[in-house]
């Protein structure tokens, strides 16, 4: 049989394993949707993928890396360990506007798909339950617990209004900001007291400034969550929440380094003290394998879909699957289903995820990635390409 009757008969059988258990997982993806969890909080949501795993008899270790809403799942043996990203947290009051029900679902299909054939191909598949995409950065805890260390290959496809591949994204990094002063009546003794809020102010006046001299690029924005409390009193205490985007971990850095100086300026105007503090793990840009995502555009036009390379960068997006691709040969394609000019993060965008097109995206997407996975293993090149990658890898996250 030759490579291309074997790839194919593989694939076959990949698509039979998922037909047969399609029912399971749309009602997991409809679940997922049902009861959305955010950021480190996702119990149910990670138990319910755990548990279908566990029954279809992987290997499953619930808790890793010290993350209570973290899992892998594995079955195979083989020497070649491919990593499927399944995320499952949900939007703070708006619930699955970005999808992560059906990214969570279309990663366990194709963890289902590959394990039919894993063992012919020298495969381990490796699911892991990646908590916090959202906000924090779960994947990063888990590229620093040791998680991908054996992983050749990463992928997961994301929720879209419409299909694309080889987009990237912003590194982004979070702080949340407080000023200090000192509360005095702002009529009898405005000199006995230290303003936060003018600090505050300064602060913003001196990033609004800075950004004449941004890298290309760069982005920066933030809310005020206090300011005081009554017109009469100096306020003594001021907070606010700010991110920092740029295109490359490199650039991120930059650009906090100056973003820091404006906040810092504010304190020392004033005399108020700040606290600047970094809230869950900075992201780094995501960078897309030109071949797999290659061979996914393949396998997607396989299944009657049509995939659009990306022809400018993912702006505004940022995600942590952009360290796991600093390290680990990775993918993040999109995946469509018809959302019109609702666009991810808005609450509307979350009605469509239970629709028919996002079930199929469910099942379009778990299976391209499998027969992604399969042309990878099949391939001498593409396998020993990628075994000869790990070998030389540091066994340490790259990032930020």
């Amino acid at each position: 049989m030759s490579l291309s009757t074997e790839a194919e008969s593989l694939r076959e059988r990949a698509r039979a394993r998922l037909t047969a258990r399609q029912d399971d997982v749309l009602a997991l993806s409809h679940s997922l949707h049902a009861e959305p969890e955010v950021a480190y909080e996702e119990y149910r949501s990670a138990a319910k993928i755990a548990d279908l795993m566990e029954s279809s008899g992987f290997a499953v270790r619930r808790g890793v890396c010290e993350l209570p809403t973290a899992f892998t799942a594995t079955a195979g043996s083989g020497d070649l360990v491919i990593g499927i990203c399944a995320e499952y947290d949900a939007l703070p009051g708006i619930g699955h506007a970005c999808g992560h029900n059906v990214n969570g679902a279309a990663s366990v299909a194709a963890a289902l798909a590959l394990a039919e054939v894993a063992d012919e191909l020298g495969v381990t598949v490796k699911l892991l339950g990646t908590p916090a995409e959202e906000y924090g950065g779960g994947k990063v805890d888990l590229l620093r617990g040791g998680a991908f260390d054996d992983v050749a290959a990463a992928m997961m496809v994301h929720a879209a209004p419409e299909d694309g591949v080889g987009m990237t994204s912003l590194a982004i990094s979070s702080w949340q900001v407080s000023y200090t002063g000192r509360a005095a009546h702002a009529a009898a003794m405005p000199h006995r007291g230290v303003n936060a809020a003018d600090a505050m102010t300064l602060a913003q006046v001196a990033i609004g400034l800075q950004r004449q001299q941004m890298l290309p690029g760069g982005v920066v924005h933030g809310v005020v969550h206090t300011a005081g409390d009554a017109p009469n009193v100096i306020p003594a205490r001021a907070t606010a929440s700010y991110d920092c985007r740029a295109e490359s971990a490199e650039d991120l850095r930059e650009l906090q380094r100056a973003i820091r100086a404006c906040f810092e300026a504010g304190a020392l105007a004033t005399g108020a003290e700040l606290d600047l503090r970094t809230v869950g793990n900075d992201y780094a840009d995501l960078r897309q394998d030109v071949e797999i995502s290659r061979l996914y555009t393949e396998a997607a036009g396989l299944l009657g879909r049509t995939v659009a390379p990306a022809t400018t960068g993912m702006r505004g997006g940022s995600t942590d699957m952009g360290n796991v691709s600093h390290l680990v040969p990775t993918i993040h394609p999109a995946i469509g289903y018809g959302t019109g000019d609702t666009i991810m993060h808005h609450p509307d965008f979350t009605r469509y995820g239970t629709g028919a097109g996002a079930d199929r995206a469910v099942l379009d997407g778990g299976l391209a990635m499998a027969w992604t996975a399969i042309a990878l293993a099949a391939d001498e090149t593409h396998r020993a390409s990628l075994l000869e990658r790990l070998a030389r890898r540091p066994r340490q996250a790259a990032l930020v």
